[in-house]
């Protein structure tokens, strides 16, 4: 059985289903292998989603001519959503 999931959300609750399905250790040994294989298939799934959104903050941590942006001291950003309340 294939897994296509839709988004991370949902691919990590069946990450987490198969997880605790493995360690009740119920299933024979080839459920547990295909299980297996559909965990890893998921985490990379997972995994690949992460680093998508770890860019996407990245990017937004840069000014248009790509450097970081910095406060008045110097200091990186610690999150995207860091502004002068001023400038909204």
């Amino acid at each position: 059985m294939t897994i296509k999931p839709k988004d991370f959300e949902s691919a990590l609750k069946k990450l987490e289903e198969i997880v605790k399905e493995l360690e009740e250790g119920e299933l024979t040994l080839e459920k547990s292998l295909e299980r297996y294989e559909q965990g890893v298939r998921l985490a990379r799934f997972c995994n690949a989603k992460l680093n998508e959104a770890e860019t996407r903050i990245e990017m937004l941590q840069k000014d248009d001519s790509g450097e970081p942006v910095t406060d008045a001291e110097g200091k990186v950003g610690q999150t995207p959503l860091d502004f002068d309340e001023s400038e909204v």
